[in-house]
């Protein structure tokens, strides 16, 4: 969701490095520090300065955040460290990512105060409890509205329509080796067409043009002609991305619109799960599980909409009417077992890699 993804991204990390963000109220030190307690994360986390404050204020801890890129990146980072890791907490490893993370053994178990309000089918590790569901949403195909509407033609709906004529070279994705939402597409047309159809759906894309960015915040905020970022440069009028960003376009737009500049593809999407976790070997434990029961408390739950565009994991926190009147309602989203991403995740990147990139 990922990282990545949103509208309030800060732009995809230089390198595999972590860069340093000072929090509201963080101090310089490291982790080692008893009275700092470590976030890591990628570049799409968000959080009101109010309400870290009174996480700070109310714990007697300064939060440092770490970011590293797009969420692939920021995995990547963690399992290369793993062992003496960069933070106490990681915060957004999904779904499509997960066993990866458990594999490696990167979490140690904790259950988070507030678990009990999270739907059972968003704790996908609920008998470990390594990890925690923090946020879902569903990367599904954005489109311009008003490229349509020039043009005169309605646009697409299901991952059929993109292959057809009308839409050539109209679509940018990200790269499914290296973005959290380019993968959440691949795994959603993987869902739609079958292990042994996915591959000569992708052939077709490639013939009608679709264009491979490294990750969200390239193909958002710059490619695409929808995004107010992109300032009317971009010239794809269609995108990969959340049922969760069109409001973010009309955010602070006064008069409110009565629809959003950009529209969702329903027939495209694929339910993306967020989880944080305390890293194993954490400097700071006890202050990790604190930050984590942080994370899940409705106070943080609910300043995740706006800040970034995802649905809270619980079922009794709030959500902005800004954010329901304009994100897309999925009432069937793709999904894929667990399992069978684990199983089949690195051999169906290599194989898009193949297809696509080459």
């Amino acid at each position: 969701m990922s990282t990545t993804r949103r509208i309030t991204a800060a732009g995809l990390a230089a390198a595999m490095g972590m860069t340093a963000l000072a929090a509201c109220g963080t101090s310089g030190g490291d982790g080692a520090d008893a009275k700092t307690v470590t976030l890591v994360s990628h570049d799409s986390f968000n959080v009101s300065p109010s309400v870290l404050t009174a996480f700070e204020k109310q714990s007697g801890y300064k939060v440092r955040v770490l970011k590293g890129g797009d969420a692939g990146k920021a995995v990547n980072q963690a399992i290369l460290s793993k062992g003496d890791p960069q933070g106490d907490v990681f915060f957004g490893i999904d779904n499509t990512l997960l066993s990866r993370g458990l594999d490696e053994d990167l979490f140690s178990p904790y259950e988070a105060k507030g678990l009990p309000h999270v739907p059972a089918g968003l704790q996908l590790d609920k008998a470990r409890h390594r990890v925690t569901p923090l946020d879902y949403g569903d990367i599904c195909v954005n489109y311009d509205r008003g490229y349509f509407a020039r043009h005169k033609i309605a646009p697409p709906k299901t991952f059929d329509d993109l292959i057809k004529p009308r839409y050539k070279g109209l679509l940018v994705t990200e790269n499914s080796a290296t973005s959290s939402p380019g993968l959440a597409f691949q795994l959603a047309t993987v869902a739609a067409y079958g292990k042994e159809g996915w591959q000569n759906y992708w052939k077709k894309l490639k013939a009608n043009g679709v264009e491979v960015v490294d990750g969200w915040e390239q193909a958002y905020n710059q490619r695409f002609s929808g995004s107010a970022a992109s300032k009317g440069k971009g010239d794809k009028p269609l995108v990969v991305s959340y049922a969760s960003s069109p409001p973010a376009e009309v955010l602070g737009k006064k008069p409110a619109p009565k629809e959003a500049p950009t529209g969702v593809a329903t027939g495209t999407c694929f339910r993306q799960i967020e989880f944080g976790g305390l890293l194993k070997g954490a400097k700071n434990e006890k202050g990790g599980k604190a930050l984590l029961d942080f994370l899940l408390s409705r106070q943080f739950q609910e300043d995740e909409p706006l800040q970034m565009f995802v649905n809270p994991a619980r079922a009794d926190a709030k959500v902005p009417e800004v954010f329901t009147k304009y994100g897309a309602r999925i009432g069937k989203p793709a999904t894929l077992a667990p399992e069978t991403i684990s199983k089949n995740r690195e051999q169906w990147i290599k194989q898009w890699s193949s297809l696509v990139l080459k």
